[in-house]
Order: structure tokens, then C-alpha cells, then sequence
């Protein structure tokens, strides 16, 4: 303002005594000085310098000189005129240089979102969580404080010059809420969103930015949050298969040295059970250490398939097989388990499937040990079979529901629902039946209900017809 008053002072003491111009040049002039004002400092500067000139013009150089009156008629026109010019033309340039600034605060803007957006979407894995995306915020906005909470992990993060640890209640309320809040010292806390769900919130320290701009930053640290996540799931992932094939090289290498023990266990149970000279007692204890060598060599067997399965390291060699055949199978291996509980077998005999038999079988034997587990000891555990639009194998017990929450989850890895906790176990069964149903293009399914017990069902598709049981029931028996 002093600027301005002060350049309108200058033009009129040159012109009053140094230079003797006509009224007119110095009227040009001062339109001249007033449009530079408006360019450089704005459209009020230039209101104030317009009024200046011609309370200046009319005393300095309108006759009668010295006065704020004016003889003659037409010199009230021309001041008139001038002064409709000068505020006229002012308000142009200003408008003019306050659109020109506006450009450029928007190209800088947009600068900074692109320079942010290359940041956190060209950053290493690890630089994504709020902690890092605070950061980048901060130095790319060149902001005195800016703050960011991540409702997921309930972490909060600063960066900048300043924290602002007043606000931590704040950035929650926003998070929850999905409000934004304005702050009387100039920081302003919105929501950030992903897919219309706050997820967390932003608090930026930063005078002159749009609500634009702000939501740009939050829809940017959304993707910075979200990709955080994938890379977080993606690391857990790839640890746990590289620990889930170490577990199965562990155990495959076991496996190699069980064996020559166990096969010298086995051969040597095997003479003596066909040695005439052992009595009733002897014999039956030889049979019991037979048996249990079988199980054994059995679950190390199984254990090793179990963790390459869960690994990915396995592949599907399907064939037709007898539904009813895979289930003897199973009968003879848990008979030693079952107690004297009964096994009802509802199968065809001439249902066939087309699946890995050795992978079906591990699988339906999975089933069996869950109801073993989860069921009275002397409730009976039923196996189904039935063809429709798919082959569907089922597995029943009376043992307690499970909850309609939990069903979902059941085959999810480690996942030990609240009905099963007290029961020991891994948590790994139901997971690898359910990725062997779906190696097999097939689906595992669970109904379970207070009344009516819990049944787990897998279904396969159906590529070989039931009509053709009796003219591959030869191979199907030899494979």
C-alpha cells in the first residue's frame, strides 16, 4: 500500500517540478503506474493508487492549481473519465495477475501431487507404511507438520519440522468419523478413504491448500496405505511358503533317515508274527508293535505330503477311480483309531471319480480324523457318496456346531475356531483338504447346525460317468 501511494507521490513531483508536460501525459502516466501496480501487487493497491491519482491530478494540474475545485465544466468530465479508466483498468490487471497466480499455484500443485505420486508409487518395498508416506507429504509440500494415523495398525506418524502430538485425538475422531476438521492455527485433518471407507486420516500443516489438493494428498496416501498392505501380505506370504517348503525338506530328510529303522522294525514284527514258537500274549503284543509300525511310517508319510501340499509342491495325476474302493481304504486305515465307533459307508459301489488317488484319499482321511476329533466317542461317523452335477463325497459327525462366524474360516490356514481350541491339532487339516478340493477343480463345503451335527462335503467335478462303472471297474481296481 505504501508502495503504491508512494509510486502515485513520484510521477506527480517529477511532473510538478521537474517536467512541464500537458494534463494529458500525466493522466497517461498515471494510468501507466496504476496498471503496474496492479500487475505487481494487486487489485486493492491498485483501488488505492487510482483514488490518490486523481485527488493528485485534480490539485497539482486542474486549474484552478492548488485546490480540489474545478473551473472549467469539461475538466470534471476528463478527471471523471480518468478516474474510470484508472479503476477500470485496475481491476482488469489485477484480476488478470490474481488468475495468473492462481495458474501458477495450481501448476505447482500439480507438480507436487505428480512428484508425490512418483514417490510412494516408485518407493522400495517397506518405504509405504504411514510413517514413510508422512515423510514424503512433508518434503514434497515442503510442510511445517504433517501427521498420519493408520486405523489398521492404530499406529500415528509425524514428519517435518514440527509434531503436532494435540492433534492425536483429532486424527482418530477423523479416521472414525470421516469428518474433516479445520484447525484455528492453520492445520487441517480429512479422512483418508478407500472405496468410501475411512481407513485413516492426514493432518497437514500448510497454509493456501485447495480442498482439491487436500483430497488428492489423502486419495495418494490411501494407495501408499493400501499398497503397504499388499506388500505386507505379500512378504507373509512368501515366508511362510518358503518356511512351509523348508518344513517339508525338514521332514522329507527325516522321513529318508526313518526308514531304515523302521523297515528293520517292520521286517523284524513280521518274522516274529510268523514264528510258531511266540505265545497268545507275545503274538499279540508283536501284532500291536506291527500295526503301530504301519501308522507310523503311514503319518511320516502324510506329514511330508502335508507340508508340500501346503507348500504348492505337488501336482494332480488324475484317473477313474472307485469312490467305494478309496473309502475302504480309509476304513482299514483309522480302524485302529475308531475304538469300536462304527463307520457308516452310504456309497455306490460303481460310482467312479477322476482324481489323484492318493491325494483324495488323504484328503477324505482328513475329514475322518475331524469328525474323530470334534464328535462323542460313541457317536458313529457316516461317509457319503452321490453323483449329481458334480461328485460329491461327505463326511458327517454329531460333534458340536460350528458357529455360522467361523464356517467361512475353517480352512483357513492355522485357524483354530473357538469350538476347537481345547482339542489339540495344527489347524492345517481342513486348509490342505480344501487346497486339494481345489487342485482337483473341486470345492470344500461345510454345513454344520446344533441339531443336526456338522458335515464337510467335496465336491469334484463329474468327468467320468457313473454308467461306465462296470467297464473300467477292472482298471480302476488295478490303479
Amino acid at each position: 500500500m505504501v508502495i503504491a501511494v508512494g509510486a502515485v507521490a513520484l510521477v506527480t513531483a517529477v511532473y510538478a517540478q521537474v517536467l512541464q508536460v500537458n494534463p494529458t501525459t500525466i493522466a497517461l502516466t498515471y494510468l501507466v503506474v496504476i496498471l503496474l501496480i496492479a500487475t505487481g501487487w494487486g487489485i486493492t493497491e491498485a483501488t488505492v493508487a487510482s483514488i490518490v491519482a486523481m485527488l493528485c491530478f485534480n490539485f497539482f494540474f486542474l486549474p484552478p492549481v492548488g485546490t480540489l475545485t474545478i473551473a472549467d465544466p469539461q475538466n470534471w468530465v476528463a478527471l471523471l473519465a480518468f478516474l474510470v479508466t484508472a479503476v477500470v483498468a485496475s481491476q482488469l490487471s489485477g484480476r488478470a495477475r490474481r488468475r495468473h497466480l492462481e495458474a501458477v499455484a495450481r501448476q505447482r500443485d500439480l507438480e507436487r501431487l505428480y512428484a508425490l505420486s512418483r514417490a510412494l508409487l516408485l518407493a522400495d518395498r517397506g518405504a509405504h507404511g504411514s510413517s514413510g508416506i508422512a515423510h514424503q507429504i512433508a518434503q514434497t509440500f515442503e510442510a511445517d507438520s504433517v501427521g498420519l494415523y493408520e486405523q489398521r495398525t492404530d499406529t500415528e506418524s509425524w514428519a517435518g519440522p514440527q509434531d503436532l502430538p494435540a492433534l492425536s485425538a483429532r486424527l482418530r475422531e477423523t479416521a472414525r468419523t470421516g469428518a474433516a476438521h479445520y484447525d484455528a492455527s492453520g492445520v487441517v485433518v480429512t479422512a483418508i478413504q478407500l472405496g468410501g471407507t475411512p481407513i485413516g486420516s492426514v493432518a497437514i500443516k500448510l497454509g493456501g491448500l485447495s480442498d482439491t489438493v487436500l483430497q488428492s494428498i489423502a486419495n495418494l496416501a490411501a494407495i501408499g496405505l493400501e499398497r503397504a498392505r499388499a506388500d505386507e501380505a505379500t512378504a507373509r506370504a512368501e515366508a511362510a511358503r518358503e518356511s512351509s517348503e523348508l518344513r517339508a525338506t525338514v521332514l522329507d530328510a527325516l522321513a529318508h533317515e526313518f526308514k531304515t529303522p523302521l523297515t528293520s522294525m517292520k521286517a523284524a514284527s513280521s518274522d516274529l508274527m510268523a514264528s510258531a514258537a511266540l505265545g497268545a500274549r507275545d503274538r499279540e503284543l508283536v501284532t500291536i508293535i506291527d500295526e503301530e509300525v504301519d501308522r507310523f511310517q503311514s503319518l511320516v508319510t502324510d506329514a511330508v505330503q502335508m507340508l508340500r501340499i501346503d507348500a504348492g509342491d505337488f501336482a494332480v495325476h488324475a484317473r477313474p477311480h472307485l469312490v467305494a474302493d478309496i473309502v475302504r481304504d480309509i476304513d482299514q486305515k483309522v480302524s485302529a483309531r475308531l475304538d469300536g465307533r462304527p463307520l457308516v459307508r452310504h456309497v455306490p459301489d460303481d460310482l467312479l471319480v477322476d482324481a489323484d488317488r492318493d491325494l483324495l484319499t488323504l484328503a477324505l482321511r482328513q475329514l475322518v480324523d475331524n469328525a474323530l476329533k470334534y464328535s462323542p466317542s460313541i457317536s458313529a461317523i457316516e461317509i457319503r457318496a452321490h453323483a449329481g452335477e458334480t461328485v460329491d463325497i461327505a463326511v458327517h459327525n454329531d460333534g458340536s456346531a460350528i458357529p455360522e462366524s467361523e464356517q467361512s474360516r475353517i480352512v483357513e490356514r492355522f485357524y483354530r475356531g473357538t469350538h476347537a481350541r481345547h482339542i489339540p491339532g495344527t489347524g492345517m487339516g481342513l486348509a490342505i483338504v480344501d487346497r486339494i478340493a481345489r487342485a482337483h477343480g473341486g470345492t470344500l463345503a461345510v454345513a454344520s447346525s446344533p441339531t443336526d451335527g456338522t458335515t464337510l462335503t467335496i465336491a469334484l467335478p463329474r468327468t467320468v460317468a457313473a454308467t461306465r462303472a462296470g467297464a473300467t471297474r477292472a482298471e480302476a481296481r488295478r490303479s
